[in-house]
């Protein structure tokens, strides 16, 4: 299979709200009030979150297939905590994103402790966006 290209395209329509298309979809990413937004649309970390859900979602159902798990249902939650201080210039000891994340998935199936290990290492090596997440990617900026 050939590699997958997607792209996005947005449009600041204030300093804390954006416009996002990508394939035919618009998405709004805003802030809270509290950071300077109107809290009308999640903000751009919990974007990352719910990316991350979706692709484990997507992957867990794969392997589950693939491991010939019965999976029933499956729920995930997903949290972690980040320092603004960085984002605000206030101090640069610490990282600006997440310092750590935490990933509960859930399911009614009954799954041995033995396939369940291997379920969820297969989902971690899998997941292309806990590959992102987990090592560096390069990236280029440009300006006009």
């Amino acid at each position: 299979m050939s590699n997958l290209r997607f792209s996005i395209n947005s449009k600041s329509e204030t300093p804390a709200r954006t416009e996002i298309e990508t394939r035919g979809f618009k998405l709004i990413v805003d802030e809270p009030a509290e950071l300077g937004g109107t809290n009308q649309a999640p903000n751009p970390v919990e974007y990352i979150l719910a990316g991350y859900a979706g692709c484990i979602n997507v992957v867990a159902h794969i392997t589950a297939k693939e491991l010939n798990i019965d999976l029933k249902d499956l729920q995930i939650s997903i949290e972690g905590d980040l320092n603004p201080a960085r984002l605000f210039g206030t101090s640069f000891t610490e990282r600006a994103g997440y310092q750590n994340l935490n990933v509960s998935l859930k399911t009614k199936s009954t799954i041995d402790e033995t396939l369940k290990t291997k379920w969820l290492q297969e989902i971690e090596n899998r997941c292309p966006v806990n590959d992102n997440l987990r090592n560096v990617t390069p990236i280029n900026f440009s300006l006009n």
